[in-house]
């Protein structure tokens, strides 16, 4: 079974935040597919948290290393149809391109952002429960 992973789920098992074994139990067995966006977006969630001060750049680059061994299988992104789900359902381009990718490959999302959640509702887009 494919799961497509969200930084929000992402950074709470980098992070060891609350859902963190929420998040592993739910995707223990799963191959994991994500737009190929999501390191841009991890990489711009770690900056603002550096620059607020939440923590130091020894600890962002731990995150990074971590990431980095989790199997995650990135992919391209129809650009079109992430646009016109971006139009139908108010999305930043980024959360589009993970409904986009639900889309096509058939696969429920794990997202912990509320946003994203209610979009993929309204879009019919299956969602992994945590």
């Amino acid at each position: 079974m494919q799961i497509v992973l969200d930084v929000s789920a992402l950074l709470a098992v980098l992070l060891d935040e609350a859902h963190r074994a929420a998040v592993v139990s739910a995707t223990a067995g799963a191959t994991l597919v994500a737009p190929a966006s999501l390191p841009w977006e991890l990489g711009n969630a770690l900056s603002a948290s550096l620059k607020r001060g939440r923590f130091s750049l020894a600890s962002a680059q731990a995150t990074v290393a971590g990431f980095e061994r989790i199997p995650i299988r990135l992919l391209p992104v129809d650009l079109t149809k992430a646009l016109e789900l971006a139009q139908t359902h108010r999305l930043y381009a980024y959360d589009a391109y993970f409904l986009a990718t639900c889309r096509a490959v058939r696969a429920p999302l794990l997202t912990l952002d509320r946003n994203l959640r209610a979009a993929a509702v309204s879009a019919r887009v299956a969602l992994v429960e945590v």
